[in-house]
């Protein structure tokens, strides 16, 4: 589907011609529209919160395959942005679900988004564990990764939020600051699932051994690219 046909199909007609200005602008078209639909959710997406991946959907079909038979789970999203992956968790496993966002204006969407989809999800302002207090059975993440000095589509780089996109240390930033501190946090049996760039996977491997005693698990998006790690207890 074009942009053009996706504008006709889910923006009402009297705001097409304003949303093909905006296209031309260099807006992307789910800003434009307002929402999408993600994992069988409609999320509304704005400029403060990254717009939702199908390699992300990807991420949240595994991690409900592997926890479907499980119930009274805690789950923790950090770095939850509209809240998609937090949402879809919720409506799909039995379990208590919080979610962590720096940004307080991607908190306001992600609320909101929770309230439109009739799912319970307590939300933390914070950096990543820091304002958690608590132990989980699966702790999940698609945090920033994208090296500064990468080249990225003009499309996201000049509309998406660079606080969701980029981090230091090679993009590994993130996931060191989770891993070396997630000990705390973690149930005797866990999960820890993340979205990873897909030349990240080795590093954090190696990463997570260093940090725990653990098994790790790397799986390939749908383009055949490491995007998935999953980190259980050993």
């Amino acid at each position: 589907m074009t942009d053009i046909e996706y504008l006709k199909k889910y923006l009402d007609s009297n705001k097409l011609e304003e949303g093909i200005k905006k296209l031309e602008k260099g807006m992307p078209v789910q800003y434009i529209v307002g929402n999408v639909d993600f994992y069988g959710s409609i999320i509304e997406v704005n400029e403060n919160v990254l717009i939702p991946r199908f390699e992300t959907e990807e991420l949240v079909d595994r991690v409900i395959k592997r926890l479907k038979n499980k119930s009274n789970l805690d789950i923790v999203d950090l770095g939850t942005g509209s809240g998609c992956i937090a949402i879809s968790l919720a409506k799909n496993l039995n379990s208590n679900v919080d979610a962590v966002d720096i940004s307080k204006e991607a908190l306001e969407v992600a609320k909101k988004n929770a309230i439109n989809n009739k799912v319970n999800i307590n939300f933390y302002l914070g950096d990543m564990l820091n304002p958690l207090n608590k132990k989980y059975d699966l702790i999940i993440s698609n945090p920033p990764y994208i090296v500064y000095d990468e080249k990225i589509m003009d499309i996201v780089k000049n509309n998406e939020p660079h606080l969701a996109l980029y981090a230091k240390n090679e993009g590994l930033y993130y996931y060191e600051q989770i891993l070396k501190n997630v000990k705390d946090y973690l149930k005797k049996d866990y999960l820890i699932a993340f979205e990873i760039g897909y030349k990240q996977a080795k590093k954090i491997e190696s990463l997570a051994h260093s940090y725990l005693s653990c098994n790790v698990t790397i799986e390939k998006d749908l383009s055949g690219k490491d995007r998935y790690i999953f980190i259980e207890n050993s």
